[in-house]
């Protein structure tokens, strides 16, 4: 029977589709030539063997043959002419003649992983001129006429594997997140902010060298807390790979008077009972500099609210647009009262 293809993806045969499927991913990860750069040449036969194998048994006609008449049936060598399967093997040239023509490899690989290695580069695979090469087999080698994927309409669409360094984009390092303190202030109006940054970058020759910048970022008003803004591949270069984008995340410093609550913005506003029943006046600043004169004629009672409409955020998707202010109320009531102040209070408020 020559290879066994069961063995060598270690599948029982009775293996279902995904049960092949979950055995070549986790193979061609393990003898893929770019992850074993010091066992080269065992890499290469054994990838080439396991893609050959997955060729086969993921192919249910394929699969056929081969489970009656083995490789040799496969490759049109079988021992007798006529099979059940209804092709004719034996280098029968009618119009029912089974070809067995796998697959290149890598274009095997590339359907699970896509065209970028996801060993981060995957120059020259073994071979000479930049070219993976793994001989004249049953996959033709790697160094074969066509080295690149193409889209349906036969426009080049990425690389194969042992095309040189130009065929796949480096690995791009995780991005870099810092905190940006902001004052309630500078999110209510905007603000620019210059931050001093240290990095390393690389030369030509791989070599690093701290280097400082001043990025500038602008808060426009409205922006929330969680708010990112990204400055890309302004991360440290290290060789071999693209720059981490660094990336600043918006958040809000306590403020001593108001608090955020979305587009709108509450205040406290303490008072006495005596204000609460009868009513009250009183200033308030605002964010951006004015001084707004609040007059409350109405009995305040616990958890009245004055509401002042576009006196809060801005909106920062909706230019214009403001949310609301809320002003809280917290009546202090007396810890006690005397026996003429008890009388007075039910004489004033008793028919109440």
């Amino acid at each position: 029977m020559g290879v066994d293809y069961y063995s060598v993806l270690k599948v029982p045969k009775t293996a279902s589709e995904d049960d092949l499927k979950k055995a070549y991913r986790k193979l061609a990860m393990k003898w893929h030539p770019d992850k074993n750069p010091n066992n080269k040449k065992e890499a290469e036969a054994k990838f080439k063997q396991i893609s050959e194998a997955y060729e086969v048994l993921s192919d249910p006609q394929k699969r056929l043959i081969y489970d009656q008449e083995g490789e040799e049936g496969l490759k049109g060598h079988a021992s007798h002419p006529g099979t059940s399967h209804g092709y004719a093997s034996g280098g029968g040239q009618g119009p029912n003649a089974f070809r067995f023509n796998p697959r290149n490899a890598e274009d095997i690989f590339a359907e699970f992983f896509g065209g970028a290695s996801p060993f981060g580069g995957m120059g020259g695979m073994g071979g000479r001129g930049g070219r993976g090469h793994f001989g004249d087999g049953m996959f033709g080698g790697f160094g074969g006429g066509e080295s690149v994927f193409r889209n349906a309409d036969g426009n080049q669409a990425f690389r194969s594997f042992g095309e040189g360094p130009s065929h796949a984009q480096p690995r791009k390092a995780a991005p870099v997140e810092n905190k940006l303190l902001c004052s309630l202030e500078e999110l209510y109006k905007g603000s620019t902010r210059k931050m001093k940054i240290s990095r390393s970058i690389a030369d030509a020759s791989g070599k690093t060298m701290p280097v400082e910048e001043i990025l500038t970022i602008e808060v426009k008003p409205g922006w929330k807390k969680g708010t990112k803004i990204t400055f890309p591949e302004k991360g440290n270069e290290q060789p071999g790979m693209v720059a981490a984008d660094l990336v600043f995340v918006i958040d809000e410093r306590p403020h001593d008077t108001f608090k955020r609550d979305g587009n709108d913005l509450i205040v406290t506003k303490k008072i006495s009972l005596v204000e609460a029943l009868t009513g009250c006046s009183f200033s308030l600043g605002t964010l951006d500099g004015r001084s707004l004169s609040i007059s409350i004629p109405d009995v305040i009672h616990p958890g009245y609210e004055k509401v002042l409409p576009k006196e809060g955020m801005p909106v920062a998707k909706e230019p214009g647009r403001r949310g609301s202010l809320k002003i809280k109320f917290d009546i202090d009531f007396p810890t006690r009262l005397s026996a003429e102040q008890r009388a007075g209070v039910k004489r004033l408020l008793g028919g109440v």
